[in-house]
């Protein structure tokens, strides 16, 4: 935090430059660095810190540990035309799951729709990231996302971790940049907003964990143990776990997650002991094949706006969609640049210096 206690603002495009260096010191090519940097700032401006900036000190790790592989391209495990399984072999994730987006696009747009398996990727990031690819290509998507070596989750009425915070995302075109783009994880927090509130960002809500105990808190230490005040907090090693969203039927999802994207695709659950590795599952389909009657587009706009036209509840200005806070999140921050807390960018500076790089903290900021 800056000395009136505000998150400082930092730049878009000089971090995006910096991370790029940094995962580029790491032992990545142009392309993943890259595109690491882009994603990572992209889930900032949208909103989304969890899956931004927060994770490069992480990253930066499991690449010097062999966590990640640098230098990894889409392997083809099987081509079925519709259905293709790739094996990511631990990966830069934002690289290979945009890449395999790539490859859904264009088999959608050739065949009508594509089901595309991902194992053993890093980790792949916001999801609704490649929703919106789909999307602004004229195509739905569905997908799924598991995380092996993760297990931090407690499954509804259990106060023991077992799953991971598995996340879902459908993204549904409408128009030219209006899209319904619903993406989020299955457990009550992503993991990432719990290391934002352990490094000195937004608080939790109080019931977000459950403890060793069985009582619910909101102390991120029940899921980093002592390791939270190490550098980079560690979600394994605490005593307590995350609590999954919507109480039974959350968990229910979470537990699809794992047996969809995770044992299906070939990534695996976390009954076993594996390495580190993100599982997806996504489903592409080009709406036009399906849309005999030509009303697709506008009954969703239609539907769309009938939704936000509807009268706004006591304590809400207006009625929004999936997609609507992220794109004004993104108009807002896109300017005045992306909220950070000060030890977060500490922390990320601590890492470009052990890799080598040299860069002026003031550089980086564009508001205290």
């Amino acid at each position: 935090m800056s000395a009136s206690g505000t998150p400082l603002r930092v730049h878009p495009g000089a971090m995006t430059d910096l991370v790029a260096k940094i995962m580029a010191a790491g032992g990545c090519n142009d392309a993943e660095a890259t595109a690491t940097g882009e994603h990572l700032i992209g889930a900032n401006l949208t909103g989304h810190d969890s899956h931004g900036l927060v994770r490069v000190p992480r990253y930066h790790g499991w690449l010097k540990d062999g966590t990640l592989n640098g230098h990894t391209a889409l392997r083809t495990i099987a081509d079925l035309g519709q259905l293709i399984q790739f094996d990511g072999d631990r990966g830069i994730g934002q690289y290979l799951a945009r890449e395999a987006t790539l490859v859904g696009i264009e088999r959608a747009r050739t065949n009508g729709s594509a089901i595309i398996a991902l194992r053993h990727a890093g980790h792949v990031g916001r999801l609704g990231h490649y929703a919106e690819m789909a999307a602004a290509e004229g195509l739905v998507s569905i997908q799924f996302c598991n995380v092996v070596s993760a297990g931090i989750v407690a499954p509804y009425g259990s106060a023991q971790r077992h799953m991971s915070t598995n996340p879902v995302a459908v993204g549904v075109p409408n128009g030219a940049d209006d899209p319904f783009i619903l993406d989020f994880a299955t457990s009550l927090v992503a993991e990432g907003k719990a290391l934002v509130a352990a490094t000195g960002g937004k608080p939790l809500p109080s019931n977000a964990l459950i403890g060793a105990d069985g009582r619910e808190t909101g102390d991120p230490g029940a899921l980093y143990g002592t390791t939270i005040s190490e550098g980079v907090p560690n979600p394994r090693m605490g005593p307590g776990a995350l609590r999954t969203m919507g109480e039974h039927k959350g968990s229910g999802l979470a537990l699809a997650c794992d047996l969809i994207a995770g044992i299906l695709t070939g990534n695996g659950s976390n009954v076993r002991e594996r390495p580190f590795g993100n599982g997806w599952l996504a489903i592409f389909v080009d709406p036009a094949r399906l849309d005999d009657l030509g009303t697709f587009r506008d009954e969703i706009t239609e539907y769309v706006d009938a939704v936000r036209g509807s009268r706004a509840a006591i304590g809400f200005d207006r009625v929004r969609i999936p997609g609507d806070v992220e794109r004004e999140t993104r108009a807002d921050r896109s300017v005045n640049g992306a909220p950070l807390a000060a030890a977060q960018l500490d922390g990320i500076l601590d890492v470009a210096r052990d890799a080598g790089i040299s860069i002026d903290r003031n550089d980086l900021i564009l508001a205290a």
